[in-house]
Order: C-alpha cells, then sequence, then structure tokens
C-alpha cells in the first residue's frame, strides 16, 4: 500500500505540471533572483490569539528607470491575498487575488502590463497582504472543523513579484521582491475571508506606496520559504468587481441603527463615505434577511453555524456572524472599501452613525469571477424570469474562483453541487476555464485511500462518491459542451487510477456509505444515488476510453457498466422498494441513468408522474440530484407541460414559492429557513438547465461534442406565450426564441452558427402546416427532408419558422 501511495501521489505531482500553462512556470524560477517575502513578525502561539489585531503589512520598493522605456510587466502571486500598486495607484481591476488552491500544490500568479503606469523618474510598487485562506483563524465550524489544522498548508501571507521593464535601446531591468524591500503595519488590524475586517483609520500611512516617501523608520522584509505549489499563469476569469447595486431603501428599525436594503442578495463588499469624531467605530453587520420588525437577522450567514459561546474554539466570537469595523480616523469625509473579505448580504446594519446615511453615499459592490455571461434566457412569464434572474444571481455569488455552495457559512467547494449543477452553470456562463482550473483542485485535494468532498480540500470526507466523482464528471461536461479532448488526454491515466480507487473502495460495485439526495423532503439511500454515479463514471470512462484508442479499458468499463446498471435495477426496480423513500427521486434516478428496461418505461414514467402528484401541491421533493433528474425525466418520457405547471407556481415547495417570499437567490431547502441555512445557494439552480434544454429546446448531443450537431427542440407549453433563448456554442451564437401567435400557430426564430447542424424537433399536428424562410431570402422548402413531421435539420443560418393550422 505505501508503494501505491507514493506512486499515486508522484502521477498527480507530474499530472499537475504537465498542463498547458507549464511554459509559464518558469516567470519564478530559481534562476531568477525574485524571492517569496514577509514581514518580520511570528505567528500566534495560541489559537486566541488569532483573534487580536494583527495589522496588514504594506510593502514598498522604489526604482528608477534607466531609460526610454518600451514595455513593463509585472508577475505577481501570494500565499492569501495581496493588492499591488504602481505610483499610488492600483494595478489591474482583480481582487481576491490570487485564486484559492491549495498552496502546497499549486499557485497561480497575474500578469500586467504596467507600462502606462510608470513614469520618468523615481517609481514606486506597493504591495499589502491579506490572510485569505493561506492564513485563516482558527474558527471551529460546527464546534470541530479548523482549517488551520485541515488545509493542508496555512502560514504566514507572503508574496513573490518581478516586474520586467524593456527599454528602447534593448536593454531590461527586473525589479524583484527581496529582502531590499521595506515593510510598515497599516491600518487594516484584522482581515477575515469568514467574519470580515476592522480597519483603524487614525494608523492611515498617507502617501506610503508613492515615490519619494521617507521610508528610513520601515523595517526590511525577510525572506520566506515558497508554500511549496508550482507557480503558474492564471488562465481563468479572474475575481472582480462585476457590478454596483444602489440601495432602494434606508431606514432605522431602532435608535441610531440603520438598515441598508440593497435590494438582492449578492457577494461582495460596498463602498461607503463616512465621517465622525477621530477615535469612533462605525460598525457594519451584514444578512440576507430582516426580522419582521425591520431589525438584521444575520443569522443563515454565520460562519460555520457557529451561534453560542464555546463552539467556535479559544478566543472566537460566540456569534461568528459578518461584521466590518472601521475607526474614524479624520473628521473629514472619506470612502471606505474592505478588502481581502467578502460577504453575502442584502442587507447592511450601521451603527455608530449619528446620522441616517443617504443613499448617494453607499454603493454595494457584487465580487465574483468574472465568466463571460452572454447567454440569455427569457418569457413571458414573470416569475420564471424572477426565476432565472435569481438562478443567475445565485450562481455568480458562488463563484469567488471556487464554485461553492453557501458564500458565507462554508465557501467550500462542495464536490455534490458541482455534479447538480455545472450542466446549469454552462447553460448560463462559459465555464470552460473556470472548470478546468475547478479540476485541477480536485488534483490537488485527491488521495489514493478515501474520497473527500471539496477542492480544494478542507478536511471533509464523509460525502463520498458522489462528492469526488466530480473530478471526472466535470471532465466530461468539458468534453461534452466544449469538445475539450485535451483536458482527458492529459488526465486519463489518473482518470483510470481514480476508477481503481473506486473499485477498491465499493469492491461489490453497489456504493453503500456517503451522502445521497441532500435536502430530499423525504429519505433516499445512498445505494441508490452514489451507485447511480458509479455508473456514470463507468460509462464515462468508456467513452473516454474509445476517445483514447483504448479498446481493453473501453471494453471493461462497458462491462462495469452493465454490472452495476444490473445491481441497481435489480434493488431498486425489479423488486418492491421497502420502507419510505423519496419516490420521486427514486423513479427518476433510475429514469435518468437509462436502467429501467425499455418494456418497463411506461410503468416508471407512471410511477413517476404519480409519486409527483402525491407531493405537497403535487410538486418536487427532491434535493440535491433528484431534482436535476426529475426535471430532465419528467419532460423526457412524460411531457415538459407537468413541469412548466410546477415551476411556474408559487405554491409550497418549489422556486415560485421562494419568488413569492422575497428571496432574490435561490434557498438551501424547499422550506424556508431564517436560523440555519444558507438563503444563497445554487443546488436548486437546476431550473435553469430545463429552461435552456426544454422551453429553449438546445441540448448537445454525446455523440457530436462541443455543439458541430446538436438537437433544437423547444416546447411550447400551454399559458407561456414566448421564450428568447441564447446559448453561445463553441462555434457561434445558437438562437432559440419562439411565440404564441394564435390558436396552435407558433413562430419561431432559430439561428444556427457556421459548422454545425441542428436536429430540430417541433411539435406539428396533422392539421397544421410549417414553412421556413432563411436570412430574409427566399428558401426552397421543399429541399428540407421531414419538414411537415416537424422533424428536421437545419445548417448554418438565421431562420424564421412558422406552425399554423389550416393552409
Amino acid at each position: 500500500m505505501k508503494s501505491y501511495t507514493i506512486l499515486f501521489f508522484l502521477f498527480i505531482l507530474i499530472s499537475c505540471t504537465q498542463t498547458s500553462e507549464q511554459t509559464d512556470i518558469l516567470i519564478f524560477d530559481e534562476n531568477v533572483k525574485a524571492n517569496w517575502i514577509t514581514d518580520t513578525r511570528e505567528l500566534p502561539q495560541h489559537d486566541s490569539l488569532f483573534y487580536s489585531d494583527r495589522p496588514t503589512p504594506l510593502f514598498r520598493k522604489e526604482f528608477v528607470l534607466d531609460n526610454e522605456i518600451k514595455s513593463a510587466t509585472l508577475y505577481i502571486t501570494a500565499a492569501g491575498y495581496y493588492k499591488a500598486t504602481l505610483n499610488g495607484q492600483t494595478i489591474g481591476k482583480n481582487v481576491l487575488d490570487p485564486a484559492w488552491t491549495d498552496y502546497s500544490k499549486r499557485i497561480y500568479y497575474s500578469e500586467y502590463d504596467v507600462t502606462s503606469s510608470l513614469i520618468n523618474k523615481t517609481n514606486c510598487l506597493g504591495v499589502s497582504l491579506g490572510n485569505g485562506f493561506y492564513n485563516p483563524l482558527p474558527l471551529q465550524k460546527w464546534g470541530r472543523r479548523n482549517l488551520r489544522k485541515d488545509l493542508n498548508k496555512v502560514g504566514k501571507p507572503a508574496f513573490i513579484s518581478k516586474l520586467v521593464i524593456a527599454y528602447k535601446n534593448g536593454k531590461t531591468q527586473e525589479i524583484v521582491s527581496d529582502s531590499t524591500w521595506k515593510f510598515a503595519l497599516g491600518p487594516l488590524l484584522q482581515n477575515d475571508v469568514y467574519i470580515g475586517n476592522v480597519y483603524d483609520a487614525r494608523k492611515k500611512i498617507v502617501g506610503w506606496n508613492t515615490p519619494v516617501f521617507d521610508d528610513t523608520s520601515w523595517n526590511f522584509a525577510q525572506k520566506a520559504e515558497s508554500p511549496g505549489g508550482e507557480m503558474q499563469k492564471a488562465f481563468f476569469p479572474p475575481v472582480q468587481i462585476v457590478k454596483e447595486f444602489t440601495p432602494v431603501k434606508i431606514y432605522s428599525p431602532v435608535n441610531k441603527t440603520f438598515i441598508v436594503d440593497m435590494g438582492a442578495n449578492f457577494t461582495g463588499t460596498y463602498k461607503i463615505k463616512l465621517s465622525g469624531n477621530v477615535g469612533d467605530t462605525i460598525t457594519f453587520r451584514f444578512g440576507e434577511r430582516v426580522y419582521e420588525d425591520g431589525t438584521l437577522n444575520p443569522m443563515t450567514t454565520v460562519a460555520g453555524q457557529i451561534k453560542r459561546k464555546g463552539v467556535g474554539g479559544p478566543g472566537a466570537p460566540d456569534i461568528a456572524w459578518q461584521t466590518d469595523s472601521y475607526i474614524v480616523g479624520d473628521t473629514a469625509k472619506t470612502w471606505f472599501t474592505p478588502e481581502f473579505t467578502y460577504h453575502v448580504y442584502r442587507y447592511m446594519e450601521i451603527t455608530g452613525l449619528d446620522e441616517i446615511p443617504q443613499n448617494s453615499d453607499i454603493k454595494g459592490l457584487f465580487i465574483h469571477s468574472n465568466v463571460m455571461n452572454q447567454n440569455s434566457f427569457s418569457c413571458s412569464s414573470k416569475l420564471l424570469n424572477s426565476i432565472q434572474e435569481a438562478t443567475e444571481r445565485t450562481f455568480l455569488a458562488n463563484l469567488i474562483s471556487v464554485q461553492s455552495d453557501c458564500p458565507a457559512r462554508e465557501k467550500f467547494g462542495y464536490g455534490g453541487d458541482l455534479n447538480a449543477t455545472s450542466e446549469s452553470f454552462i447553460y448560463n456562463f462559459d465555464m470552460q476555464a473556470f472548470y478546468r482550473k475547478t479540476i485541477y483542485d480536485w488534483i490537488d485535494a485527491m488521495n489514493d485511500s478515501i474520497f473527500v468532498d471539496t477542492a480544494p480540500y478542507t478536511g471533509i470526507d464523509y460525502c463520498g462518491i458522489s462528492w469526488e466523482s466530480a473530478f471526472l464528471i466535470t471532465q466530461y461536461y468539458l468534453y461534452l459542451y466544449y469538445a475539450d479532448t485535451e483536458i482527458i488526454k492529459e488526465l486519463y491515466k489518473l482518470d483510470n487510477k481514480w476508477m481503481d480507487k473506486v473499485a477498491r473502495i465499493h469492491p461489490d460495485g453497489i456504493v453503500d456509505n456517503g451522502l445521497s439526495d441532500h435536502e430530499s423532503m423525504e429519505p433516499v439511500p445512498v445505494q441508490l444515488t452514489g451507485t447511480a454515479h458509479y455508473l456514470q463514471c463507468a460509462r464515462i470512462m468508456q467513452v473516454f476510453a474509445g476517445l483514447m484508442g483504448d479498446k481493453e479499458k473501453e471494453q471493461k468499463y462497458e462491462r462495469l457498466a452493465e454490472k452495476l446498471k444490473n445491481q441497481i435495477r435489480t434493488e431498486f426496480w425489479d423488486k418492491p422498494v421497502e420502507g419510505k423513500i423519496n419516490r420521486q427521486t427514486l423513479y427518476s434516478t433510475l429514469l435518468y441513468h437509462g436502467i429501467i428496461p425499455e418494456k418497463d418505461l411506461d410503468a416508471a414514467s407512471d410511477s413517476l408522474l404519480m409519486a409527483v402528484h402525491n407531493g405537497p401541491s403535487g410538486h418536487f421533493i427532491t434535493g440535491i440530484f433528484g431534482t436535476k433528474y426529475v426535471l430532465e425525466t419528467l419532460s423526457q418520457y412524460l411531457t415538459p407541460e407537468k413541469v412548466f405547471e410546477i415551476v411556474n407556481s408559487t405554491e409550497f415547495p418549489g422556486w415560485g414559492f421562494m419568488i413569492d417570499n422575497g428571496a432574490t437567490t435561490l434557498w438551501e431547502t424547499w422550506k424556508e429557513s431564517d436560523n440555519t441555512y444558507s438563503n444563497c445557494h445554487p443546488m436548486f439552480g437546476t431550473v435553469t438547465e430545463w429552461y435552456y434544454r426544454w422551453l429553449g429546446g438546445i441540448r448537445p448531443q454525446a455523440q457530436n461534442p462541443g455543439f458541430r450537431k446538436f438537437t433544437l427542440a423547444p416546447s411550447t407549453p400551454e399559458g407561456l406565450d414566448f421564450v428568447k433563448c441564447v446559448y453561445h456554442s463553441p462555434h457561434g451564437e445558437i438562437v432559440s426564441n419562439w411565440e404564441k401567435t394564435g390558436e396552435n400557430s407558433y413562430l419561431y426564430e432559430m439561428k444556427i452558427p457556421s459548422g454545425s447542424t441542428a436536429d430540430v424537433k417541433l411539435k406539428v399536428a396533422d392539421s397544421q402546416s410549417i414553412s421556413i424562410q432563411k436570412d430574409d431570402v427566399n428558401f426552397d422548402n421543399d429541399k428540407i427532408e421531414g419538414l411537415q413531421t416537424g422533424s428536421f435539420k437545419l445548417s448554418e443560418g438565421s431562420y424564421i419558422i412558422t406552425v399554423s393550422t389550416g393552409s
């Protein structure tokens, strides 16, 4: 076993350094003079001392230009977070940089063109450091999980940088991080990604990051050991401030306490204009909800459910809510924005001000990974549009370089949420680069003996295969939606080793431990959902082996898939399932994964429909996986009309119920929670996948990955008058719009991108006629085979299709 472990980790190390970004690693190789540097303080020796003031260090380095410059490029990263400036001006737009990784295995650096920021005399680079996930507080979440012990690498924040200046005369100059840099302690006394910041404006050092500043009293920086990870250039969308919210309401529920309502729940920080008496403390708390009396309810965003004294460990707050503090240093009004932290909130509580702030004095800053957002869905239902808007906002709020399950209580990258929602994210945003980064996080998180639940690894390992299989299933979705075969070629050997691990952990095939359909309203055995994910992985590996020309493995995984399918069918279909079980999840799982024999499909479909009918209000009671499955299978094997009826309802349980009760992001549970569960959780966001797949009808084909050929089969449920749906494939923009123009008459607008072919499937009755106009020119309908049946092919172009009653 020991020798296998060594070989496994050796292979992971090789895989980590053979990515497409390998050529960029040499920016900071052993031949350059750049060092990791930090301040000279030691970390606290006891947990309780981590909660004391520990000002962030400010680093500066002056340099003089030798000649007229041609270009200047800064390469920089940190263990923790950093903010870089040149001559007092912030470099770039990134925040919370670098992206969270296992710093002992992989660290991403950023590259900035700073040519225009240099001046023809003395210049100054400035860097401030935050703790991020490298130097977390020893908060004992749920009374037991401590990131300082659970993360593979923690330590004192440090950074490494290299400024390369190219002159027009052909010479170059390098300004590197080393012990000639100087540092002092700044005004940010505390910073934590969970519980917030303390900023003392009395300690602000004016001009510290500008040239010709007197730093004679500053100390020299200290060289630091590398965190150990290979440095690679960031290739994925950075975290940035993407949108500003203006308060919709500011009010005072009690004396000298002000509540700012941003109108929507989101992740980020804020900027606010402040003034007061020197030494006054202004405190900010954040929450997704307010109580009936209008006061702040911060309880759904409490870190790690630390809600009473003693739970969080020595020195921890009794209640670990999101809080920032600002200590006034100048009576003149000044703008303040916290750094190195982020909150999820709709409501901000402010105490310590004498007067109610004005709307113009506050902006909410929506922070997330700036994924490309060109896809869109809208329709005639105001409720469906509100659900879509809340879903998009929920998704973005959970993209802070890691796709999290909730952006306050945990902030962790759980694999189960990824397996449930990654297709939904892909339908809404360009996720290719982000998910490549996610897969590398999983490579760094896994080991050879147990399944882990999150990437980066956070010490949690009870959820089982349905969580860690995100490593493999996400690869498949990159292949299906983006035709990304390079990731498969790169990781194929590791994928096989991972499947060998699964076989060791579950030698009989049936998965007998782990978390199942999380937040299902009725029990679901892990033997069902866990084994179904094992089956899904076997089929994926059969596809991957075929792509690699590995016939032996292809046959191996075909046999494994057949074995698992038969085992699940025997256990959950061939004989009556005893005991309490969520039958919506049961039948939809069997149908979704193709386990039901063809002769029994009608019986299984009827059973699913009856299970849905028996739910409260005839709605879904499924959890994290069952919801994805039931949306798809109820539409595929019965009718999308029933799904539309459920989604377009405000009855409990459902998305409309959330919206009708004031939700602007999706809840973690069908039932409303004002104390325990997150109000910003992506798990039930799979409804947006149904929008694109069934109302828009845009579906990839497994045999034609990357939308070389795809299905276009929009549904027109009764009660919906129009749909507008746009998806950007690797070949270009796909448009699927339709509107009801009369009784049993519809107008479809479709666009097929260059290099693609669409298999169009429309509902056309015998009494209806169908005609096509292409690109605003005459078009020979007789050339379209199968047109009158509603099942035909379209090549590149823009089309107007009319389906109407009569001649």
